[in-house]
């Protein structure tokens, strides 16, 4: 892999990573670009204790361009783009508006390929590869950020999720603070810990998964299934089998493996629903530990968390959403309508071909 870091017009970072050593990236940005003005702003709620970001200024974001307005595509003659080479692998450049920013963190926009009309699934092994060492890269010089305490790197696929630019790319949000869900996961550890003289909680739900029904697919150093208590219809945890912090962490053996595993996962989750469907659309989201301190969190220290990516999609059946509703959206109890064995069992049914 080779990185180079360059400069847009408006001062934001933005940054190539090739798979030739060669690559020479020297494009420059010719867009007559303002620096940005954001007005990111964290605030607590006292009752729920949780925080929400106050960002006004995406309510200007780019909004369904017609595809020769892309910006993530690659700039060419007089159309230019956030990218301002002719074509490139993979890319990194920070959001043109972030819901994070400044002292509140940051916001990264990841393209996985210059080929507007492909997806993540449509890459071969050595580009996924690439994107690995993109958000692991990412992962290392976030996390050395002083407002930085929680990196999380997700990709948000299809119009039904909220996509507005249909490119392929995902996220990185880097967090002030360690985020509810990781929180929630933290607290659990901890209890289990205590209650049982030391195991390890993620240990102890994956040795439990891997004796069940709801594996969807197994390597030599992944796993992947649909947890017991499955959210959303469609829900898949994939998990190194080496408990590992994050991404950082992760052996050569386990890199080698993902791309295969994962691209396998991602071509199953697009045949779910059968042939002619619309491509499926689904969160896929990384989970790693935080950065910062876990005194709040009763003997928890980094290692005790495990990295996992959750790959989930809000569709339910064919031609329907499954919409969080009432009791979602209010109390925050979700409600399945397909079993969890069962989406398992449709999973291993489908092949990726």
């Amino acid at each position: 892999m080779k990185k180079t870091s360059t400069r847009l017009a408006d001062g934001r970072e933005l940054i190539y990573y090739d798979l030739r050593d060669d690559s020479v990236r020297d494009a420059a940005d010719r867009r007559p670009l303002d620096r940005t003005v954001t007005t990111s702003e964290i605030r607590r709620d006292p009752l729920l204790g949780d925080s929400v970001a106050i960002a006004s200024h995406r309510q200007g974001r780019t909004y369904h361009p017609p595809a020769d307005e892309c910006p993530l595509c690659p700039s060419e003659g007089d159309r230019l783009s956030e990218i301002p080479d002719s074509a490139y692998d993979v890319v990194v450049f920070e959001n043109r508006f972030p819901s994070l920013a400044g002292d509140s963190g940051r916001c990264e926009v990841v393209c996985f390929t210059s080929d507007h009309n492909a997806s993540f699934a449509d890459l071969t092994e050595e580009q996924a590869g690439l994107v690995l060492e993109a958000w692991t890269d990412r992962t290392s010089e976030l996390s050395h950020l002083p407002s930085v305490e929680q990196v999380f790197c997700f990709e948000n696929r299809g119009a039904e999720i909220g996509v507005t630019l249909g490119h392929p790319h995902g996220q990185i949000y880097a967090y002030p603070f360690t985020t509810p869900r990781t929180a929630l996961m933290l607290r659990s550890a901890a209890t289990h810990k205590e209650m049982t003289g030391g195991e390890n909680l993620f240990d102890a739900v994956l040795e439990r998964e891997l004796a069940d029904e709801r594996v969807v697919l197994e390597g030599e150093h992944w796993v992947a299934f649909v947890p017991y208590a499955a959210h959303w219809p469609y829900e898949v945890h994939l998990y190194p089998k080496r408990r590992v912090p994050d991404l950082l962490a992760l052996d050569e053996d386990a890199r080698t493996e993902f791309p295969k595993v994962y691209l396998e996962l991602l071509r199953r989750f697009d045949r779910i629903f059968g042939e002619g469907e619309p491509p499926t659309p689904y969160i896929a989201a990384w989970h790693q530990a935080p950065f910062g301190s876990l005194e709040e969190f009763d003997g928890v220290v980094r290692e005790d968390f495990a990295l996992h990516l959750e790959l989930f999609t809000i569709r339910r059946t064919s031609g329907k959403l499954k919409f969080l509703a009432g009791s979602e959206s209010g109390m925050n109890v979700f409600i399945n309508d397909v079993p969890p064995e069962r989406a398992a069992e449709r999973l291993r049914e489908v092949a990726s071909s």
